[in-house]
């Protein structure tokens, strides 16, 4: 049995030896001694003194810790780094010895060890009565200063039961092995508990290690960006670094959400997914992602890139990408002076001739389809276009209808340039960023979606980047990553070792969707360790609607990090994986008898007893997870340790790479920024590169690669 929270009786034998050793030494006479064993005899008791007074000395510690922890900062300049290992802040391996201790401060009889005593709680009523009282406002002001020279001042502002971490005073750096990180990162916690400080930590570490840093910031949280930006400057990586923002399009890297792909099946998939798919509306996505498809692979086979504004453009006209083909198709077939033929047809059509389907659309159109049919060229993708084009016009907006607002609100206003680029524009200086070449480059992308202005461009743009890194990751799988991004014939293929990739997704429940779980299921083999943050776990079931999907997602997260949080069901996601553990509990126990013998000379019988039994409890309970201190955590590391950790808060001041405010580093990139005349231009081997994924034919009839 352990006692800690009890008077330190040791400080009485410790002042009683001390006090015997000092009178041995200086007046031995005192004590009839020589000198000799006099000195002897003093250096034992102080010995003695010493060691009592290191026991009292632990007993006060852990007492004072119980009511108030020290705080903990770290400068962003100081935060460890290693090759090997990830630094999480101090702490300590979670053992039945914490729990036993734990348990213990709950007993009425400890309170006054564990609670601030009367006369702090009488400064914390004095500091709000006099706050507005002419003279005893100056002692409130004093009261409420967190100075060290102030012994009632208040307990910081981070809440919760400060005992869940002062039950072990001795703390360590904990550190979490790097190959554990591939088995991917859950970081659960509620609103404002240390999440994106914790975030900011981890960020630090992998852009100084030289990863590929991704970071998806739903709300677009100023200090994290600066925090990414200021901790690239330090590491020598503001080249590599990229902003994409779209709250700030003027300030934002461009990128063109549905321009690269393995299958060119996957642009219609990133855009359907993104529409409601519960009773009706899933036929009509269906009949969405048919059309989309169709676009896509006719501008592919036009060698152009797909984007949303052309998407938008033929969803709603698809006549002139129809005719546009009709025309490649006559090329190819060699049909001399098409043109002619289509001029001279269109003007021989009657409309009152025409069938309903096709009364109201051009008559060039029709020409174009009547000649094709009479030249009996055949093309998968340009039949795809004959059916849809002739469907009537009012039945084809009605089944397409679904699909019309997302591709309304991602082409409008100045968010258009960014996530349909034109890539020709010689007037916008703005970078356009790939993902493949962020990766070759060993860059540093964050990604701010501004969900709080509109969640379904957040939603959408963010779940097609998800798409978009799954693509990568088959294309890293199956050909390492390319030093010049291409296996076309003519280009070196020389590899490079497959870098690490760490990504991190804050507000995750905002971003999860079908793209996000191949990421955590297939990804890690292609470098990528995602690091999630997000509240409860209710929130990412009810993002994705289905119990079971949630649980398979959560499945696939190895290691995970609690702060506090509010919802049980989430506290029982760690708790639920802790044994059982065997505590002590030490019952008095006094009780009088007696006799009813008047011979026996015994009146009565007393007895005092002290009884230890043992209990059967959890580990750690859901009611601890609520009552933790904002900046604290528990950690499941390394198949199922349980380690409790405090998250370093940062401290900004005097870092010399930190900007003063947004508009500082707001200058600092425009002045980087250059024209973007050498980059992701639509040449041939981007044709040559897609073609391939489009399944058509290559113009050297060669191999391509599949991105």
């Amino acid at each position: 049995m352990e006692a800690l929270l009890r008077p330190p009786v040791e400080l009485w034998s410790t002042v009683t030896a001390f006090a015997a050793g000092i009178l041995a030494w200086l007046a031995p006479w005192a004590l009839m001694m020589p000198p000799g064993i006099a000195m002897a005899t003093g250096a034992t008791f102080i010995s003695f003194g010493i060691w009592r007074g290191r026991q009292a000395w632990r007993v006060l510690r852990y007492q004072h810790h119980m009511k108030r922890l020290p705080e903990y900062r770290v400068r962003a300049g100081q935060i460890p780094v290693s090759r090997h290992k990830l630094f999480l802040g101090k702490g300590f391996r979670w053992t039945q010895q914490h729990t036993q201790r734990l348990r213990d401060t709950l007993k009425p009889e400890v309170q006054r060890y564990v609670q601030p005593g009367a006369l702090y709680q009488w400064a914390r009523q004095k500091e709000v009565a006099w706050e507005s009282i002419p003279v005893l406002s100056i002692w409130a002001k004093g009261l409420r200063s967190r100075s060290r020279w102030n012994p009632l001042a208040p307990l910081p502002a981070v809440g919760g039961k400060p005992a869940l971490h002062a039950v072990e005073p001795q703390e360590q750096p904990v550190w979490m092995d790097l190959g554990e990180r591939v088995g991917h990162t859950l970081v659960l916690g509620t609103t404002r508990v240390g999440k994106t400080r914790l975030a900011e930590l981890l960020i630090s570490q992998d852009i100084r290690r030289g990863d590929v840093v991704i970071v998806f910031d739903p709300k677009g949280d100023a200090d994290l960006l600066r925090r990414v930006y200021a901790e690239a400057k330090r590491a020598g990586r503001l080249d590599d670094f990229y902003l994409f923002h779209l709250g700030f399009p003027e300030l934002s890297a461009r990128y063109n959400a549905i321009g690269n792909f393995s299958r060119i099946t996957e642009v219609a998939t990133r855009i359907a997914n993104q529409l409601p798919n519960e009773g009706n509306s899933a036929a009509f996505k269906e009949f969405a992602w048919r059309f989309v498809n169709i676009i896509a692979r006719a501008l592919v086979a036009l060698k152009r890139r797909p984007d949303y504004q052309q998407i938008r453009r033929y969803i709603n006209d698809i006549e002139p990408l129809f005719v546009e083909y009709a025309g490649h198709c006559a090329e190819v077939a060699g049909i001399e002076a098409w043109s002619s033929l289509v001029e001279e047809r269109a003007g021989d059509i009657k409309e009152r001739n025409l069938p309903n389907a096709l009364r109201g659309r051009s008559m060039e159109a029709i020409a174009c389809m009547r000649l094709l049919q009479e030249n009996a060229i055949y093309d998968p993708v340009l039949d795809g276009l004959i059916s849809a084009f002739k469907y009537d016009k009012t039945y084809f907006d009605k089944i397409v209808s679904s699909v019309g607002p997302l591709m309304e609100k991602l082409t409008t206003g100045t968010i258009a340039a960014l996530i349909s680029p034109d890539y020709q524009d010689e007037q916008d200086t703005r970078p356009i960023f790939e993902w493949m070449e962020v990766v070759r480059r060993k860059g540093i992308v964050y990604v701010g979606l501004d969900a709080l202005t509109d969640t379904t461009v957040a939603s959408a743009v963010g779940n097609s980047m998800f798409a978009d890194l799954v693509s990568v990751a088959g294309y890293i799988y199956k050909h390492g990553v390319a030093a010049n991004g291409t296996d076309a014939p003519d280009t070196d293929t020389t590899a490079q070792s497959t870098p690490t990739i760490s990504l991190h997704a804050d507000e995750f429940n905002e971003l999860i969707g079908d793209e996000f779980v191949p990421l955590l299921n297939k990804a890690g083999g292609a470098g990528f360790q995602v690091t999630a943050y997000t509240q409860t776990w209710s929130d990412v079931e009810a993002r994705i609607g289905n119990r079971a999907k949630a649980g398979q997602v959560a499945g696939n997260f190895n290691t995970m990090l609690m702060l506090r949080v509010k919802e049980l069901d989430t506290a029982a996601m760690l708790t639920d994986q802790l044994p059982r553990v065997e505590v002590f509990t030490l019952m008095s126990v006094s009780g009088v008898d007696d006799s009813s013998d008047p011979g026996s000379g015994v009146d009565f019988k007393s007895r005092n007893e002290d009884r230890i039994s043992v209990s059967e409890v959890p580990m750690l309970t859901a009611a601890d997870m609520v009552t933790l201190p904002k900046g604290q955590a528990f950690a499941l590391l390394e198949g199922g340790q349980l380690w409790k950790i405090r998250i370093p808060l940062p401290d900004g001041r005097a870092d010399p790479a930190m900007p003063s405010d947004f508009e500082e580093m707001a200058d600092a990139m425009r002045r980087s920024y250059v024209t973007n005349d050498h980059w992701y231009r639509m040449t041939e081997r981007w044709w040559h590169a897609v073609s391939k994924a489009a399944g058509e034919p290559t113009a050297s009839g060669g191999s391509a690669c599949a991105w």
